[in-house]
């Protein structure tokens, strides 16, 4: 069955409907039920509930708070490099923008404006850099770091559908990460710009960021945004800047040339938080003649 077919169910489903249900069931203390719901969900996707602070399933008083359970403090370690990795997963996609178009998967590409809900200055700065896709599965840990220390500036809530974001949806649903819903956010680095973008999906109930708390639910019908220019907010890499409740993707935007991807990565290999991205370039360099040329 090809990947188009494969999602036909997807644009059929209440994804919304499900999507709230599953939001309020998950927020849910229901006692042992929910203690067996989580035992039954580390069985299924295999979690490593050893390198969580509490590996005990039955400490988790709802399915959210186990399924954005904290890891123990030395279960992750930040190497010495310029961008680190931010999420445990896995590389759906990654490489050069072209001109303003980010490659989704074969056939499918969507461009920075549309991923940035419309604001074409701000998509104009990535023109030609580069981009990242990480998907976070129902195993994975579930809070985003950040890949270089980072001031905010501004966070922008983009309604949108509610797709699933795995490899096969992404193959088989045009412009997937740029119509699903999604939270915005813009930072400030040493080295320039760069966005980090947490995707929403089917019954993704919400994602939170530690300067807002939870953004969505309520789902806004209009394109939101909130501005930081009178705020410090500065977080530092490795350090937690939000969570998804319950999983979906990463994308983040990088302007030309900010940096080069470390050779080892490749589509579809795992990650984990805190290892090597990518180092940083040196700004252009022009030639006397140059420069000169700029001024006759």
């Amino acid at each position: 069955m090809s990947d188009r077919l494969a999602v036909i169910p997807q644009y059929l489903l209440p994804k919304r409907a499900l999507t709230v249900l599953a939001g309020k069931l998950a927020g849910l203390r229901g006692g042992k039920l929910t203690t067996g719901v989580i035992r039954w969900f580390i069985r299924r996707y295999a979690v490593d509930m050893s390198e969580a602070a509490n590996p005990d399933p039955a400490a988790y008083p709802t399915f959210n708070e186990f399924f954005t359970r904290a890891l123990r403090d030395d279960a992750r370690t930040l190497v010495d490099a310029d961008f680190v990795c931010p999420v445990d997963g896995a590389i759906s996609q990654f490489g050069p923008i072209r001109g303003d178009q980010v490659f989704q998967a074969k056939g499918h590409s969507y461009s920075c404006s549309a991923l940035l809900g419309g604001d074409k200055h701000l998509a104009a700065k990535f023109d030609d850099g580069q981009f990242a896709t990480l998907y976070l599965s129902p195993r994975d840990y579930h809070r985003i770091h950040m890949p270089c220390d980072g001031r905010l500036t501004e966070m922008i809530y983009v309604p949108g559908d509610l797709f699933s974001v795995n490899p096969t949806t992404a193959r088989g649903v045009p412009g997937l990460f740029a119509r699903n819903e999604r939270v915005v956010c813009v930072f400030e680095s040493a080295a320039g710009p760069f966005v980090m973008v947490l995707v929403g999906a089917t019954i993704v109930g919400s994602m939170a960021t530690v300067w807002h708390g939870v953004v969505n639910p309520p789902r806004r019908p209009d394109i939101t945004k909130w501005r930081y220019d009178d705020q410090d907010i500065v977080l530092a890499q490795g350090e937690e800047m939000g969570r998804f409740l319950l999983g979906s993707t990463v994308v983040m935007l990088f302007p030309k040339p900010m940096m080069a991807f470390n050779p080892a990565w490749a589509p579809e290999a795992a990650v984990r938080l805190g290892e090597r991205m990518g180092r940083a370039l040196p700004p252009p360099v022009f030639e006397a003649e140059t420069v000169l040329a700029l001024y006759d």
